[in-house]
């Protein structure tokens, strides 16, 4: 589900200051980690979501010389990134929908767009009191309107714009809340039917001996 495109990462680096920095080290790291929250980064391979510097070294800083001279610091770190893969599952809300597309939010800052053609036909579109949703045919109460919080899986995934394209076509995807509905319920079916043939095979009955066995158990004794 949502797990799979999210992931923990601990990473080694090394962070060039400048020396007019050296004595808030820790500020200055902090600051150009902070510059590359919610943008996707090659040498991290995802989305950075937040970090924690574990530990720094600054006993092998050292000063490189140059134009601009810099040195460089060591540190630990751990990090939390997003990278969604095509057919992955995700989880967002629905800001807006129309007969042509859903659009939806996810993690409350990456755009997702499920198109037409990327809904199942199971969805209907409908209007009723001025309000736009898509309802199931084979699930009445499955809705999707504004506010719904959808699964959906995931097309494709723009590095550069974070945008994600998504489908709605599949049946593991729709309003959250009815799939996992859904879920408990087929569980439970499943507990009750089990349960029901356990009690039919405690209540069977063994065949009874017809005459002829009976009679031939009788003259070998």
């Amino acid at each position: 589900m949502m797990e799979e495109a999210l992931k923990e990462s601990d990473g080694n680096f090394m962070v060039y200051i400048h020396p007019s920095k050296a004595n808030q080290i820790s500020k200055a790291i902090l600051r150009q980690f902070s510059s590359l929250l919610f943008q996707f980064n090659q040498t991290f391979d995802g989305v950075l979501l937040s970090y924690d510097v574990i530990e720094t070294d600054n006993q092998v800083a050292k000063i490189l010389p140059g134009i601009h001279p810099y040195f460089c610091v060591n540190l630990r770190t751990k990090l939390l990134l997003f990278h969604p893969k095509p057919n992955m599952l995700l989880e967002g809300k629905v800001l807006k929908l129309s007969q042509q597309s859903i659009h939806v939010v996810v993690l409350g800052f990456l755009s997702a767009v499920i198109t037409e053609e990327d809904i199942s036909k199971d969805f209907r579109y409908r209007i009723k009191h001025d309000k736009e949703f898509f309802a199931k045919k084979s699930d009445k109460r499955h809705r999707i309107e504004v506010g719904t919080f959808v699964r959906f899986s995931v097309k494709s995934f723009d590095k550069e714009m974070l945008h994600i394209s998504g489908s709605l076509a599949s049946e593991e995807t729709g309003n959250l809340c009815r799939l996992n509905t859904n879920s408990k319920e087929h569980s439970h079916s499943n507990r009750k039917t089990k349960k029901r043939k356990e009690c039919e095979g405690q209540l069977e009955i063994p065949e009874k001996e017809n005459d002829t066995d009976h009679r031939n158990k009788k003259s070998k004794r």
